[in-house]
């Protein structure tokens, strides 16, 4: 590549200067953008175009090369080193990325390539600002030794810092491999694309020489196993265009650092607007099931919303939304998946989510319809006590706004673990069609008067009886409310509206909390 020339005047060096940042852009050769195009992808340029706002774009150290001797790299030696880096705005506000050049070294990364990226985390957490990394790299560059392993670790440590303080975004946009795939699982959310992103720890070689099973890159870690197995991708897309715009919604609903609030907006959907459609969307008898997000899509704003992990742990529902403008992260029951019981993989889903909304000062809103905890061996061996702990610790350790509402069945300790009163919910409202009970009637029943119905000349005749007896005492709409567990029995069609109250009410509430260097949660 062109370098500048010490003997040349101050046009020509301007203008030595133009050529070689146009050079940048169009990457080593032109045949090897070629190859990117031909594979569906983008250039690391193209996809920060497709980022952030028109026209925003600040790159740094677009001279930076590396300075490694031996195994031909002498010879080698690009400008940028296979990493663009810099700050933009999307929708107006800073935002930092870096993105990976696979046409150079196939995105590998060394010493150079690492330091760049340390310093754009530096100016990302010194802004308090987002950072997005656009991913497409083959890893640590091999043949820069344990200098490329030491990079890895800065940004690991890096990552780590600026956790709970900025919004960290990685955007898989090609392979990811061996210890590289930690610095992703390290940040708030992950975004994959199908067919052309990749994720796993030991390839597919690796795995057939070990365990002797057979797969392919996609079957191993593709998008659509991180999306709906792992859980590793919280959104998946067909192609790189439509991933980056979600990626600007999502930086939309987002503040730019845990100091600040998410951005509110103009708010058209009154907020005193009925939702009685509620009462017939959900099911009167707790054994039915119904579709969660149509309930979540007629209390806010416009029915828009943002579900993150949709494909799994599909028995819990975790979504961004606005009421009145405001953003909420919503956590809700999904009847329609498992009866929306608790399980290892909600538990974790969920906790992850109270987790960022309590960092990034999100208000949260619960929606509670648990038949409960899912009971088997495998559950119990898996670690249901220790792994289902998680969600209890996240709830009891947030400081946001916190307001639940269960619109019909809450048993046993799931029904302590969705945001209950008893572990700091703020405000606990409930439908007329509530149950709030240790199990379930017919549970409770066959428990507490097993004797009674055993002896009984109609045993079922008895157990009917019995179980009419204990819903009527114990698990009357107004039972819990009688006690200040729940604040408020309301109409469904008040719903949106009170919930709208509540938060504004909630907005200025302070929590002290005790001096401490940091919990110790079950993870």
């Amino acid at each position: 590549m062109t370098t500048v020339q010490e003997n040349r005047g101050p046009g020509e060096r301007v203008a030595e200067l133009a050529r070689i940042k146009g050079a940048l852009r169009e990457g080593p050769d032109p045949a090897a953008t070629e190859r990117q195009h031909a594979k569906g992808k983008l250039t690391a340029h193209e996809r920060i175009e497709l980022l952030l706002d028109e026209g925003s774009f600040n790159e740094i150290e677009a001279l930076r090369r590396h300075r490694a001797t031996g195994f031909g790299l002498e010879q080698r030696r690009p400008y940028s080193d296979g990493v663009i880096t810099g700050w933009g705005t999307v929708h107006g506000r800073t935002v930092f990325v870096y993105a990976h050049d696979f046409r150079i070294f196939g995105g590998a990364l060394g010493e150079a390539h690492a330091e760049k990226i340390h310093k754009v985390m530096d100016l990302a957490e010194s802004a308090g600002a987002p950072l997005v990394s656009l991913n497409d790299g083959a890893g640590a560059r091999i043949q820069e030794g344990v200098t490329a392993l030491a990079g890895y670790g800065g940004i690991f440590r890096r990552n780590t810092r600026c956790s709970g303080v900025i919004p960290q975004i990685s955007v898989m946009l090609g392979p990811c491999a061996g210890g590289a795939a930690y610095s992703p699982a390290l940040t708030d959310f992950v975004f994959m694309v199908r067919g052309t992103s990749q994720m796993f720890i030991t390839g597919p070689d690796v795995v057939q020489a070990v365990t002797g099973e057979q797969v392919t890159q996609d079957g191993l870690g593709g998008a659509d196993v991180h999306a709906a197995t792992s859980g590793v991708a919280a959104f998946v897309h067909d192609d790189e265009e439509q991933c980056l715009e979600e990626v600007r919604y999502l930086l939309s609903l987002l503040p730019s650092n845990n100091r600040e609030v998410p951005p509110a907006e103009p708010c058209e959907d009154p907020v005193n607007r009925s939702t009685e459609a509620l009462a017939e969307l959900v099911p009167a008898d707790p054994g039915r099931s119904y579709d969660m997000r149509a309930v979540v899509a007629e209390i806010v704003d416009g029915g828009d919303y943002f579900e993150v992990s949709e494909r799994w742990a599909t028995n819990v529902l975790c979504v961004l939304a606005r009421l009145d403008g405001r953003v909420v992260g919503i956590v809700a029951n999904q009847p329609g998946s498992l009866a929306g019981v608790l399980d290892i993989e909600a538990s974790e889903k969920a906790a992850r989510f109270v987790q960022f909304c309590d960092a990034f000062n999100i208000p949260l809103v619960t929606l509670v319809d648990v038949p409960g905890f899912l009971p088997g061996v495998g559950q119990e061996h898996d670690g249901i006590i220790r792994r289902g702990a998680k969600l209890l610790y996240a709830y009891c350790n947030a400081t946001v706004p916190r307001v639940s509402l269960i619109l019909r069945k809450a048993y046993g300790g799931a029904y302590i673990v969705m945001d209950s009163r008893s572990i700091g919910a703020d405000l606990s409202l409930a439908w007329p069609s509530n149950e709030i009970a240790v199990m379930g009637a017919e549970g409770a029943a066959n428990v507490i008067f097993r004797r009674e119905i055993a002896a009984a000349d109609d045993p079922e005749a008895t157990r009917s009886q019995k179980i009419k007896e204990y819903k009527s005492e114990l698990m009357s709409p107004y039972y819990a409310a009688e006690r200040g567990l729940v604040d408020d029995v309301i109409d469904p069609a008040e719903t949106r509206s009170m919930l709208i109250r509540s938060l504004e009410m909630l907005r200025t509430k302070h929590v002290d909390l005790p001096s401490r260097k940091h919990g110790n949660p079950p993870v």
